[in-house]
Formats: C-alpha cells, structure tokens, sequence
C-alpha cells in the first residue's frame, strides 16, 4: 500500500511538473527609473602610450520616473567622466563620456566606470578596455 500511495504521489507531481512546461512566467520589472545603454563596454583596441581617448556611453530612462544620477566613480586617476547632472525624464536619452589617459600606463587596460543613481538598480557599470603601447618613435 505505501509503495502504491509513493507511486500515485510521484505521478501526480511529474503530471503537473509537464503541464507547467507550457506556461510562461511573466515578471514584472518594479516601478522606478532604470538605465539602458547601448552598449555597456568598448575596446578602443590598441592605442600608444600617451594617447588620450574618449568613448561616450549613450543610455534611455527606460523606468517609469525620472533618473538621477548621483555620483560617477573610476577606478584610477587616468580616467574621467562627464554626466548630466539634470533628471533624465522617462524615455529620454542621455549620455556618459569617458576619457583614457594612457600617460605611464603600459599593456591591457580595463577601466569600470560605477554609475550611482535612483534607479531600480542603484549601481550601473560601463568599462572601457585597451591594450597600450610603447610610445611610438620620435614622440615626447
């Protein structure tokens, strides 16, 4: 009798385990700003030492408020950031420029750039990655 009764139960659950195989679950992203970049990392390939490049970030407000940016940190000195200061209202794009300095840096570089916001996620990050070079002849 208990094996039969482990049986009918075991079926039972295998039953509903392949009746759900067809029911998609849906989840609802939370009410708030959030940011979506186009692209969350760029290679500027290879560059020389000394070269100072810029990349900028572009993103859309795709939340349901406002986004507020509060902070932009980097990881070295090398590096600089400009963002905007003002609300992103819902639905509006904006962008976030970022500048390598590669003055007495050598070899494979990967900066993380940390956005601080009210979003629904509070920390974004974007990096830029490259590979520096010796200087090249007969420049300071």
């Amino acid at each position: 009798m208990k094996k039969l009764t482990v049986f009918l139960l075991g079926s039972f659950m295998i039953i509903n385990v392949l009746a759900q195989e067809g029911v998609a679950l849906k989840v609802e992203k939370p009410d708030g700003p959030d940011m979506t970049f186009a692209e969350e990392k760029y290679d500027f390939g290879d560059i020389f030492q000394g070269d100072v490049v810029e990349h900028t970030f572009k993103f859309e407000n795709t939340g349901t408020e406002p986004l507020v940016i509060s902070n932009v940190s980097v990881t070295c000195g090398c590096t600089a950031t400009d963002w905007p200061r003002k609300p992103i209202s819902v639905g509006d794009e904006a962008s976030i420029t970022v500048e390598f300095n590669s003055r007495g840096k050598m070899g494979r570089q990967n900066k993380v750039i940390s956005i601080y916001s009210n979003g629904i996620q509070p920390l974004y990050k974007v990096s830029i990655v490259t590979n520096v070079l010796p200087k090249k002849e007969g420049s300071n």
